[in-house]
This record gives C-alpha cells, sequence and structure tokens, in this order.
C-alpha cells in the first residue's frame, strides 16, 4: 500500500536550516506529483509546494529559500529549507498528488519543525 514518510524535523534558530525527507512506497514515484504542506499551531493546512515531471512550484511565502527535490533511486522527495523564520514553524506533511488533491490523499504522520531563538 502507499506509505509517505517524513523526517528531518527538528528545533532550530531563525536563519538556520534544515532539509526534509520523505520516503515514499507503494505506488510509481516517478509517475507521480508529490506536495508539501505544513500546519502552524491553531491554524489550517497550508500549501508549500509541489513537484512533478512538468516541474516545481512553491508558495510565495518560500520561493527563494525553499527546494523541493526527489531522488528516483531512493523513492524520496526532499524540502531543503534556509534563511527560517519563525513562520516557519509548524508540522510538516508530504502528500501524495498535487496542490489540490483531495483531503483523502495519502500523507505521512508529518514531522515538526520549530523556529524559535
Amino acid at each position: 500500500q502507499v506509505q509517505l514518510v517524513e523526517s528531518g524535523g527538528g528545533l532550530v534558530q531563525p536563519g538556520d536550516s534544515l532539509r526534509l525527507s520523505c520516503e515514499t512506497s507503494g505506488f510509481t514515484f516517478s509517475s507521480e506529483s508529490l506536495t508539501w504542506v505544513r500546519q502552524a499551531p491553531g491554524k489550517g493546512v497550508e500549501w508549500v509546494s509541489t513537484i512533478n515531471n512538468i516541474g516545481t512550484t512553491y508558495t510565495d511565502s518560500v520561493k527563494g529559500r525553499f527546494t523541493t527535490s526527489r531522488d528516483f533511486a531512493k523513492n524520496t522527495m526532499y524540502l531543503q529549507m534556509t534563511t527560517l523564520t519563525p513562520e516557519d514553524t509548524g508540522v510538516y506533511y508530504c502528500k501524495l498528488g498535487g496542490r489540490f488533491s483531495p483531503e483523502s490523499s495519502p500523507r505521512g504522520q508529518g514531522t515538526q519543525v520549530t523556529v524559535s531563538s
């Protein structure tokens, strides 16, 4: 079955960098869109980035700071985050599908990112 497992979160200071990983299985990795979303404390789910065979897109607040990539040999997607700010704090999830995929789309359990001094 489809599985997505995030890792790499942690507590960092403003300005620091962090790389999240999303290990996947159960589907054809090279054919599908994959998306990062995040949820800040007390807020709704926010789309962060989507990668597919057409390209990669980002929400405006992370453009130039975050980079999404894929390792086809490892069936793993990454989110390289730089110049982190407290506003980037939240639980980050990877999900199968594009930006507007249904809420029911498979996703991982999430990884916590906390940016604080």
